[in-house]
């Protein structure tokens, strides 16, 4: 092969004064022109500045005013036009909260909270052993938009092909400490897609009062307490059964009195009876008041499983009636919405020496709970051990909360499998009453993350007064639609 086929930048000695050295190999070196380089990144300039005017309408439009003000005024204008802005801010934040919120307090925090997840993104994922290496590339998520809350950011990312949401529930941990926020949990998205929900304040540190009695009654959205974000907590009673599970102590009689509290207007209104039962004789006869009046109450083992027996035979009978002239049940006085609430449904369940009622009990409660839905009947049942062998019906339950809880396997009992891996951590909720009771985690039907939640605490007083109210049954509220 002759030398001259090759250019000199192609082969180099590399100041070796060694002759018979092995020539050393290098690629061929282009020099780009200067005035190519500066046509290059002026384009880039003029590209970036158009992308940047297209995205952001409203700081184009400001910017246009201000020069349109400091033409026609001078400096003044400029001075005014800030000022009249700032002026009408204020008054859309004091008079309009709510649509403030929506158009400017909300986009503002999400683009400051995404600027600061993008600044620490690339670091956090290649530590956190998030960003895969394909072909000698570092291949990272990518982020997406970023929703934000005064206590919780949700940060929507895309996975490389070949990730799934468990890669990043098992990283949570060092996720939550890259980003300074206080816990991690990782929500399902569309596929491909995931939300990182980041909790950067508690809002569940502090007991909530009891909240104030509503004018109306909204079957499926009654509030109790509050959210993680810091949004209202609502449960949803009509077209479904709710399972409550919790230690001693964990405050299942905090979301047992918010339920009723939130019910009370559709109580006087005659829409709703609740069919209490109470074997432990404690929780519920303190407001025995509201239930003789709008409904039942029983303590009485023999007495409970007659008035289940009952339920299940009126919901039956209602059934029959209804049977080809509706599919959906709207609460009214001729067929009002019927709660079947029951306390410690363990002891009739599974600790009653008594087998055969044991067994009348189950029978009753798995028929209102596979049959009542459609025709207005809902079973609340609250227990302390979630174990199958104490409550096998448990799966009946569409709608469940699991309070604080002794042991983690006992989470995924309440809450389905996976559940703790998905941050449902109940066994880990304090047991000090300041900081844990009424704390939990919500699994719905149609939503299989786990949301952290804390029920408002209904005081011995509160109760009275709701008792107190069964005498003002003339005023009757409408229930919301």
């Amino acid at each position: 092969m002759k030398m001259s086929t090759f250019s000199g930048q192609q082969i180099a000695q590399v100041d070796n004064p060694d002759p018979f050295a092995v020539p050393v190999w290098r690629s061929p070196v282009y020099h780009t022109p200067g005035w190519i380089i500066t046509i290059v990144q002026f384009y880039r300039l003029v590209s970036a500045l158009i992308r940047f005017a297209a995205r952001h309408p409203v700081v184009d439009l400001a910017l246009a005013a201000l020069a349109g003000a400091w033409y026609l005024m001078g400096w003044p204008g400029p001075v005014v036009l800030v000022l009249l802005a700032v002026a009408v801010l204020v008054a859309w934040r004091r008079w309009w909260p709510r649509s403030f919120a929506r158009f400017i307090t909300d986009p503002a925090r999400g683009k400051w909270r995404r600027w600061h997840y993008q600044r620490h993104w690339p670091a956090v994922m290649t530590i956190g052993r998030l960003a895969p290496v394909y072909q000698g590339s570092l291949l990272l998520p990518v982020l997406g938009k970023v929703s934000a809350t005064p206590y919780v950011d949700r940060v929507l990312v895309a996975l490389v092909s070949g990730q799934s949401a468990e890669d990043f529930a098992r990283r949570a941990p060092n996720l939550a400490h890259g980003f300074a926020a206080l816990t991690c949990r990782v929500r399902t998205a569309r596929p491909g897609w995931l939300v990182l929900e980041f909790v950067r304040r508690d809002a569940l540190a502090a007991i909530i009062l009891a909240l104030p009695i509503p004018s109306r009654s909204d079957l499926k959205a009654l509030a109790v307490g509050r959210r993680e974000d810091g949004l209202p907590w609502t449960i949803r009673l009509h077209g479904t059964h709710l399972l409550v599970a919790g230690a001693t102590g964990a405050g299942k009689g905090s979301i047992i009195w918010g339920l009723i509290r939130a019910l009370l207007p559709a109580l006087h209104a005659g829409l709703v009876r609740i069919l209490a039962a109470d074997p432990k004789v404690m929780e519920l006869a303190y407001g025995r008041a509201i239930f003789d009046a709008y409904g039942q109450y029983a303590a009485d083992p023999v007495a409970i499983v007659a008035m289940l027996e009952q339920a299940a035979k009126d919901m039956q009978a209602r059934a029959a009636e209804l049977a080809g002239r509706q599919r959906d049940h709207t609460p009214t006085r001729e067929y009002p919405f019927v709660i079947v609430l029951v306390d410690e449904v363990a002891f009739l369940t599974a600790y009653h020496p008594d087998k055969a009622l044991r067994e009348r009990v189950k029978a009753a409660l798995a028929t209102l709970t596979t049959q009542g839905r459609a025709v207005g009947y809902c079973v609340v049942a609250a227990l302390q051990d979630p174990r199958k062998e104490v409550m096998s019906i448990r799966n009946l339950f569409p709608d469940r909360i699991a309070m604080r809880l002794d042991e983690p396997e006992q989470v995924d009992m309440v809450l389905g499998d996976g559940a703790r891996d998905r941050g449902a951590t109940a066994d880990l909720i304090s047991s000090d009453p300041a900081v844990g009771a009424g704390v939990a985690f919500v699994r719905l039907e149609n939503d299989p993350d786990p949301v952290r939640v804390r029920a408002a605490w209904v005081s011995d007083d509160d109760i009275r007064a709701m008792a107190a109210t069964c005498a003002l049954a003339d005023e009757r509220p409408v229930l919301a639609a």
